[in-house]
C-alpha cells in the first residue's frame, strides 16, 4: 500500500494512455499533454482505455520511478472531465481511487461492478 504526503502534488491524466509507455513515454505525456514539469516531484497518474491499469510517474530528486497496478477484476472509477487534460487531485482522493472507492458518490464499488 502506498501512502502519500498531504502536501504532495498529484495530477491525474483524464484521457487514457497506452500502458506500454514506460519512463520516457510517460515523462513526455506529463510534460507535453499535462503541461507540468516532471522534475517538480509531483505524482502523475495515468490509466488505460479499459481503466483496469494505473501507472504513477514521479521524480524523487535522484531519478524517476514508475509504479503500476493491474486489477484482476473490475475497473477504476476514473473522473470524466470534458475539455480538461488533467485534474489536480488531493492525496486522500488518490488513495480512495486506488482502493476502489467511487469518488462521485463516496461509496466503495463491488469488485464485480463495471
Amino acid at each position: 500500500m502506498l501512502s502519500f504526503n498531504p502536501t504532495q502534488r498529484i495530477y491525474l491524466a483524464v484521457e487514457p494512455v497506452d500502458m506500454r509507455k514506460q519512463f520516457n513515454g510517460l515523462w513526455a505525456l506529463a510534460k507535453e499533454k499535462l503541461a507540468e514539469d516532471p522534475f517538480s516531484g509531483a505524482l502523475f497518474v495515468f490509466t488505460n482505455k479499459d481503466k483496469d491499469r494505473v501507472k504513477i510517474l514521479c521524480w524523487d530528486g535522484t531519478g524517476v520511478w514508475v509504479a503500476a497496478k493491474r486489477l484482476e477484476e473490475g475497473r477504476f472509477t476514473w473522473p470524466a472531465m470534458n475539455g480538461l487534460a488533467k485534474i489536480d487531485m488531493e492525496p486522500a482522493a488518490l488513495t480512495m481511487l486506488l482502493c476502489g472507492i467511487d469518488l462521485k458518490d463516496g461509496r466503495k464499488k463491488a469488485w464485480y461492478e463495471r
